[in-house]
């Protein structure tokens, strides 16, 4: 995190985000009812169960909602000139 962020969406907020932390946890469901037959944490996946490799967290605009990776706001921010600092 760092570095400064617009909005990709709405295109004008550049000062209200939410940070969303993403914490994955493997499970293994029954086929018929869907619950928890296993958990997994990176350290004891089974064969068959590719571990989580994507993003740690996400941004939210605070202004209309649109929720992506941080490098879609900082890449939104980069590309655009800033009419505040000119």
């Amino acid at each position: 995190m760092g570095g400064p962020y617009l909005c990709p969406g709405c295109k004008t907020n550049r000062t209200r985000f939410n940070m969303i932390e993403q914490i994955p946890k493997g499970v293994k469901l029954d086929p018929e009812s869907g619950e928890v037959v296993e958990e997994f944490s990176n350290d004891n996946l089974d064969t068959f169960h590719i571990p989580y490799n994507g993003s740690h967290f996400r941004v939210q605009c605070g202004a209309c909602g649109l929720i992506e990776n941080e490098e879609t706001f900082k890449a939104r921010a980069s590309s655009s000139k800033n009419p505040f600092l000119s």
